[in-house]
């Protein structure tokens, strides 16, 4: 018999559930089937078809390999930058970029806490360090971005603290594109229910007990916070050179596909297949007019 398994926190995701969360979310949880699309502003009902979205991966995946190797030859530098909400989908859609690239140059970052030592360092020294040599490919799985929307909700930070990060943070990316690096940064949105539902997956699975942490469950009761400090974050940091897309991520199959066509989409890598990379699909990836007002 499998020795029952403690659930995390305490079971205070689902207790959140049913206890403190609104009503309509309780009940879009409650009545949603298992691939029913759960926020309302969504434009799609349901997921996508499991088949549908692996016949559409698959040449994704060569094109892919063909990004890399163009990196590679050419030296040029990708550096891109993924953010959202708690259970947006962020390491799903990372990991469908990265499963046939060569980690030695394609690497994924997602830095821990500063240490005491790196809390009295400029900001983004950190970061810095971090970025792609000739031929690489950086992803960063949350990023310097950290102090515009987690930090401020949590009080990691002072108000003069994120606001020298306003001030810095566009000549700071300016830099980076001057110096050559393409940078693309997505932010990965998804609706109140299903970050809920996805919460709860994670709490009841004790494979997927390690993606849970404190702040998950302590952000269950600051929706409204996160979202002045994303609404915030983006439109100050919204630039011509390093502009945000935005993925609407209640559905994972058609984020996942978006993230990997827009990626492709910004170097002009050799033996392009038009035909296979497609175009994406503008209800669910484009610039901040996709954010829900």
């Amino acid at each position: 018999m499998t020795k029952p398994f403690d659930l995390p926190f305490d079971g205070a995701i689902s207790r959140f559930c049913e206890e403190t969360a609104p009503a309509d979310i309780r009940a879009a949880i409650r009545n949603g089937q298992k691939r029913d699309i759960l926020t309302q502003e969504y434009p799609y009902r349901t997921w996508m078809d499991k088949d549908d979205f692996l016949a559409q991966m698959a040449p994704l995946q060569i094109e892919l390999v063909k990004l890399q190797s163009h990196l590679r030859n050419s030296g040029q530098r990708l550096c891109l930058v993924f953010e959202g909400r708690d259970a947006a989908g962020k390491g799903g859609a990372i990991s469908w970029l990265t499963q046939n690239l060569n980690p030695r140059s394609a690497r994924v970052i997602a830095l821990p806490k500063p240490s005491d030592r790196q809390a009295t360092q400029w900001y983004f020294q950190r970061y810095v360090e971090c970025l792609p040599a000739a031929g690489e490919m950086t992803i960063f799985d949350r990023s310097w971005y950290n102090r515009g929307v987690v930090e401020p909700v949590f009080d990691f930070c002072t108000p003069d603290q994120r606001a020298a990060f306003f001030r810095q943070l566009p000549h700071f990316e300016n830099t980076l594109v001057d110096e050559g690096i393409v940078l693309v940064k997505f932010w990965l949105e998804v609706g109140r229910a299903e970050q809920l539902r996805r919460l709860m997956a994670r709490e009841s699975d004790p494979l997927k007990h390690w993606k849970l942490s404190w702040i998950d469950v302590e952000g269950l009761n600051r929706w409204d916070a996160y979202t002045q400090a994303i609404q915030e974050t983006l439109t100050k940091t919204h630039t011509p050179t390093a502009p945000w897309t935005i993925v609407l991520a209640d559905d994972k199959y058609r984020a996942r596909l978006a993230v990997v066509r827009h990626v492709l989409a910004q170097v002009d890598y050799a033996h392009r297949d038009p035909e296979a990379v497609g175009v994406n699909d503008p209800a669910i990836c484009g610039e901040t007019q996709l954010w829900p007002s």
